[in-house]
């Protein structure tokens, strides 16, 4: 079998550049090898570790030699003596290794189809990703293993769109000439608006005629064609047109075109976080990509998920199957610096589709119709009167309102009772419901000044608080906090100064003045940026973090968006993973914070909001402090990015994580539920009310 090669642009000329990890190993023999095999199962028990370094660092070619000798030199299959002498996910690792590659995505298929369910994320990470070469290699395979039509076995376990789209891809003839017509290209964007975003209803059938047959390039430039006309991404669109299995589909083969390397990335680490491990998905992916692009996909996943995948896998296996992975992987991309030549392109490209990307950002809480101030005042007044609270009528109140309604109920409230609502509301409610509600009832600039004060009062200091706040907050609204903070003794930016020190502290300092530059990019003022921190990366420590904060703190988030861009270009590297290299605790976690935010500011709060909960114990401060701030600005972007980057609704997973800590939070996810169950207690209700419902 050829070896996969990778051609790449560099410096205007083609190059054919290996990027796998396991390659043929020098001076081969088949036969010596087969005996060490041998030797390796004879006996009680078996020399694992000589058979998974013998398995892992030859190429699959090579073990088809391997076993070839050993049934000519032992009169015995190796495959089913590595089955007898190997057990569990090892065993599993080791044996599909053996079989060549066409052979084993023939038995992945069979297995995602065979018995009574489907497993439908199988078939669609198969067929999204391979070129036709692999495809029709497998088609004969799956003929030969099985003696079956793969097919007709697919059409018999699958159905609708979904089916239709496979049994295309299973054809494998997608244009491969590389020949692009400019006019197609319009036409094909132009036919795809027609058929999603334009009308009502979806023409699926145009849908699967373009993405299942166009080539590569010519699909690059039509996704750019398209986001011109329709003003969002095709994968925006196939969220709002398609559904279920189809979708998930569509979305793949996207993403194949867009770069196959982050596809596998985003599947490895979706089968390692979280509870638990997807072996099958794991090994899958691990075998078929180790000769052809494990090199890319390794650079993808430290791009995306800030840590190498060697040590995710590292944290998450274990024994001999995770030194066999560990083999196959080839390296830890924490221990390097610079991109591979894919990586640093697709690192570019994911920079200039974040400047390019129009978002609208969605709240989770708008203003309620037929609002009444003094309803509401008196609805809360009755909640609270008499012996015992009614929880479920305070949250449906304040959970419906926008805040500037909550601010006129608190001004109805005064003037109609004579009373103050937020002393009313703190006498009655207790705990994480307390401040939940009493957050929502202030006033935004009087929250944001409240979660400041917080984070410095007592012995300790919330700097994660600190910068969170900061960084993500406009010039008006960090005015608006500086103004709201005052309280006699001292400003915003004096207490900062008396809370916190060095470098970290003039960080601070800078973003608290609410002065950061606002408007678009200054394309060469940018670049020359770039080169700035790419020189202050070679000086001493002081004067580079300097450096970074005379432009990081002060730009505009579209003026850094290129400069972030064009720093790639300048360095070979990634500005994030050079903060986290070079740089060192809460000054490095600000710049860091900074990047992530300019980059895609409700995927950075999506992982605020799972750092938050995951592990023992909940950051009940975080989680209200986003969830209330949010509510009114970005939470539905946010519910989205923690949905693809997690695989779980927002919604879910604050039922689940905070279930044992503090059931109030809960009620930010539960709004659909409540409403059919009122048997759901009060205090899994609030936090639904702002993430809407379960994504």
């Amino acid at each position: 079998m050829p070896r996969a090669d990778l051609l790449v642009w560099q410096k205007g000329k083609l190059y054919s550049v290996f990027r796998g990890t396991i390659t043929d190993a020098p001076d081969f023999d088949a036969s010596a090898d087969a005996e060490t095999l041998y030797n390796a199962m004879k006996g009680i028990g078996s020399d694992k570790e000589a058979i998974l370094d013998m398995v892992t660092s030859r190429s699959n070619a090579q073990r088809q030699e391997i076993i070839a000798a050993y049934k000519c030199s032992f009169g015995k299959d190796l495959i089913e003596d590595l089955k007898y002498e190997l057990t569990g996910k090892f065993e599993r690792l080791i044996v599909s290794l053996m079989r060549s590659r066409a052979y084993h995505d023939a038995k992945e298929i069979h297995d995602a189809i065979k018995g009574a369910g489907t497993n439908e994320r199988c078939l669609i990470e198969v067929l999204a990703s391979r070129n036709n070469t692999q495809i029709h290699e497998m088609v004969a395979a799956y003929k030969d293993a099985y003696g079956s039509d793969i097919e007709e076995d697919v059409i018999a376990d699958t159905s609708g769109h979904f089916k239709k789209m496979l049994v295309v891809l299973l054809q494998g003839t997608r244009d491969e000439s590389g020949v692009v017509d400019a006019d197609l290209v319009e036409q094909d964007a132009q036919d795809l608006y027609a058929a999603g975003e334009e009308q009502w209803g979806t023409d699926e059938a145009k849908f699967i005629m373009i993405l299942g047959n166009r080539s590569v390039t010519h699909l690059h430039m039509v996704f750019d064609a398209y986001e011109k006309i329709a003003e969002m991404t095709i994968e925006d669109s196939i969220k709002n047109e398609l559904s279920g299995d189809f979708e998930r589909l569509m979305l793949a083969v996207v993403q194949c075109i867009r770069s196959v390397p982050m596809f596998f990335a985003k599947r490895l680490y979706k089968s390692m976080k979280g509870l638990g491990t997807a072996d099958n998905t794991l090994i899958r992916i691990m075998i078929s990509r180790s000769e052809i692009d494990m090199l890319d996909i390794r650079e993808c996943f430290r791009l995306r998920y800030e840590k190498s995948l060697y040590n995710m896998i590292k944290d998450d296996t274990s024994g001999d199957y995770k030194r066999t992975l560990l083999n196959l992987c080839g390296g830890d991309d924490d221990l390097a610096g610079e991109f591979f030549p894919e990586a640093a392109q697709i690192a570019y490209k994911m920079w200039e589709l974040s400047a390019m990307t129009k978002v609208q950002l969605r709240p989770s809480v708008r203003p309620a119709p037929d609002f009444d101030p003094a309803a509401d005042a008196q609805a809360l007044r009755k909640a609270m009167k008499g012996f015992g609270t009614d929880e479920d009528a305070i949250i449906d109140i304040v959970a419906h309102r926008s805040n500037a309604q909550r601010q006129e109920i608190r001004q109805a409230f005064k003037s109609l009772l004579g009373r103050d609502l937020m002393k009313d509301l703190k006498s009655e409610l207790s705990k994480n419901l307390e401040r939940l509600i009493i957050g929502l009832m202030l006033t935004p600039a009087e929250f944001n000044a409240k979660m400041m004060r917080k984070a410095m009062e007592g012995a300790g200091t919330d700097e994660h608080a600190l910068i969170e706040i900061l960084v993500t907050r406009s010039n008006e609204e960090i005015q608006a906090m500086n103004a709201a903070y005052q309280d006699g003794e001292s400003t915003l930016e004096e207490a900062i100064q008396s809370d916190t020190s060095g470098h970290f502290c003039r960080i601070l300092v800078s973003l608290v003045q609410g002065a950061r530059e606002e408007g678009p990019a200054d394309v060469e003022r940018a670049n020359a940026d770039a080169q700035e921190l790419a020189d202050a990366c070679n000086a001493e420590s002081d004067d580079m973090e300097m450096k970074f904060m005379s432009i990081l703190c002060t730009r505009s988030f579209p003026h850094l968006r290129k400069v972030f861009q064009e720093f790639v270009r300048c360095t070979n590297k990634d500005i994030e993973q050079i903060i986290k290299k070079e740089m060192s605790g809460d000054v490095k976690n600000a710049f860091y914070a900074i990047v992530r935010s300019v980059k895609n500011q409700p995927s950075y709060f999506a992982d605020r909001l799972y750092k938050a909960m995951k592990g023992l114990g909940t950051d009940d401060r975080a989680l209200i402090r986003i969830m209330v701030s949010r509510s009114e600005v970005d939470l539905f972007n946010i519910r989205k990015e923690f949905k693809e980057t997690h695989d779980e609704s927002l919604h879910e997973f604050i039922q689940v994580e905070t279930m044992i800590v503090s059931q109030s939070l809960c009620l930010l996810t539960l709004t659909v539920d409540y409403t059919v169950n009122p048997s759901i207690s009060t205090s899994k209700v609030t936090s639904s009310r702002f993430t809407g419902a379960g994504n």
